[in-house]
């Protein structure tokens, strides 16, 4: 019979990579919490209209990558495929905007969008998402960006880069956008496909085009720092000022724009070249706007989001993040040997002693080879004279000593394993 594969762009984690994902996740809960921030944890599916919403009809992920589909109530429902809208609207249904002035969030897991699958790209993918809703002063963009590089590099990732832009406001930016298109429409033949759809829809994607053609038309393009109103001005100087105190460095990318149509203000990046090619991490910015839109309070919010599988690719190389080997492997040698060693076995985890043993009945050659390859510390040797004699050899596997012990004296073999 066949074997059943996983769907294509669905991916399992297998150790040792699950052992770099949790000393990912544990190190962001570490920092997180230090900076003030609480989890939560938001459903995989949301009703469809949330996304239509939060993240704008005219974006890439809700005209072509969302998985939608309808249920047997006939609701159209979506899995997610990022999060800020989750936490906003677990934020709104709760009633947190009148519990706190600020609320600081962060939530961890899986989200899904059908792309092409590639290098470091799948359907399912995994991410870490941080949002702050209340104030729109500047110095909490800092704040976060400084959270943000501080967690990268508590996690040892070199060679990043730290992008930032303005994106305006609903003052200044419409004023900006009239001179793209124009400048754009004199240029459209030039532009691919998506492009020429993105004139109409959200010109300022094109960006974030890719296509070295598109690259060409707008090298001259008006770019939005020389269209801000004095308040968004503002608001960068301060953001900059404040990075600088804490001698953040940044670089100012003027053409840099986020995919999704609810970010306002700060905008950020950061890339790589540890790979050859300069690759996005992760990116984030401030949305003043979005929880209005969905039905709340106009309260300002700034997020960001990484991506984990990109993150654990630029872990240090020849690291691991595993727990070590057992710290004592039991090779029983006959039935009666097995029934003792059991009770051992357990009785050791239950002190918090990491032990393994070999129910298989295999000869003491194929157990002792086991018991090397796991990286045991310790080798407790029991067989039918050590069961009658009440006694074992317990062997320190790196320097080859051995020690006599009672096999019901568990607090002497605690004592031994913990030198």
């Amino acid at each position: 019979m066949e074997i059943i594969t996983a769907v294509k762009g669905f991916k399992d984690i297998l150790a040792p990579e699950t052992d770099t994902w949790r000393h990912i996740e544990t190190t962001a809960l570490d920092v997180f919490r230090t900076f003030g921030f609480s989890e939560i944890r938001v459903p995989l599916v949301e009703k469809t209209e949330l996304f239509r919403r939060g993240i704008g009809e005219s974006t890439d992920i809700v005209e072509k990558e969302m998985y939608t589909f309808i249920d047997r109530g006939d609701e159209s429902l979506t899995l997610r495929p990022e999060a800020t809208a989750s936490v906003i609207r677990a934020y709104l249904e709760h009633g947190l905007p009148t519990a706190e002035s600020i609320t600081k969030l962060f939530t961890i897991g899986p989200m899904f969008r059908r792309e092409r699958p590639q290098k470091g790209r799948y359907r399912q993918f995994h991410q870490i998402d941080v949002e702050v809703l209340g104030p729109d002063a500047p110095q909490i963009d800092a704040e976060l960006i400084l959270m943000l590089m501080h967690f990268l590099g508590r996690l040892g990732c070199e060679q990043l880069s730290l992008q930032i832009n303005s994106l305006g406001c609903a003052q200044c930016r419409p004023v900006f956008r009239e001179a793209v298109v124009r400048y754009l429409s004199a240029g459209k033949d030039g532009l691919c496909p998506d492009c020429l759809r993105r004139l109409d829809t959200n010109p300022l994607r094109v960006f974030d085009c890719k296509v070295e053609q598109c690259g060409e038309v707008i090298a001259n393009a008006p770019l939005l720092l020389g269209f801000l109103c004095p308040p968004c001005a503002d608001h960068f100087t301060k953001l900059q000022a404040c990075l600088n105190l804490f001698s953040v460095p940044f670089r100012v990318n003027p053409k840099m724009v986020r995919g999704l149509d609810y970010y306002t203000r700060t905008a950020f990046e950061v890339t790589t070249q540890s790979s050859g090619a300069q690759n996005a991490i992760l990116g984030g910015g401030r949305y003043d706007h979005l929880v209005r839109d969905l039905g709340g309070p106009d309260v300002s919010g700034i997020g960001f989001a990484i991506g984990i599988e990109r993150l654990a690719a630029l872990m240090p190389e020849g690291k691991t993040y595993g727990a070590p080997g057992p710290r004592l492997f039991i090779a029983a040698l006959g039935d009666r040997a097995v029934e003792s060693g059991f009770t051992l076995c357990n009785r050791l985890r239950i002190q918090g002693i990491p032990v393994e043993i070999d129910y298989a009945g295999r000869s003491l050659k194929s157990q002792m080879k086991r018991a090397d390859k796991m990286q045991s510390s310790f080798a407790l040797i029991v067989g039918d004279r050590e069961i009658e004699e009440n006694s074992a050899l317990l062997r320190n596997m790196h320097t080859g000593t051995q020690d006599k012990v009672a096999l019901d004296d568990v607090d002497a073999i605690i004592t031994i394993l913990a030198r």
